[in-house]
C-alpha cells in the first residue's frame, strides 16, 4: 500500500459525489459523521453571517426595526 495515498478514513479527502461502491460500512459511517459535523459547522457560520447582516442592516437602515 502506498503510504502517500490518502486514507479512506481521512475526512479531508472526502469529496461530494465520490464513488461509494468499494467502501465498507465503517467507512460509510465515518463519512456520514464527518459530513454531519461539516453541516453543523456550515450552519453555525451561516447563523453568524445572518446575525452580522441583520446587525449591519439595523445599523444602516433608515427605518427603525
Amino acid at each position: 500500500m502506498d503510504e502517500l495515498a490518502p486514507k479512506l478514513d481521512d475526512a479531508a479527502t472526502y469529496r461530494i459525489g465520490d464513488d461509494l461502491y468499494g467502501l465498507s460500512v465503517h467507512e460509510l459511517d465515518a463519512r456520514i459523521l464527518a459530513y454531519e459535523d461539516e453541516i453543523e459547522r456550515l450552519k453555525s457560520e451561516l447563523d453568524k453571517k445572518n446575525r452580522e447582516k441583520h446587525a449591519a442592516d439595523a445599523l444602516f437602515s433608515k427605518k427603525p426595526t
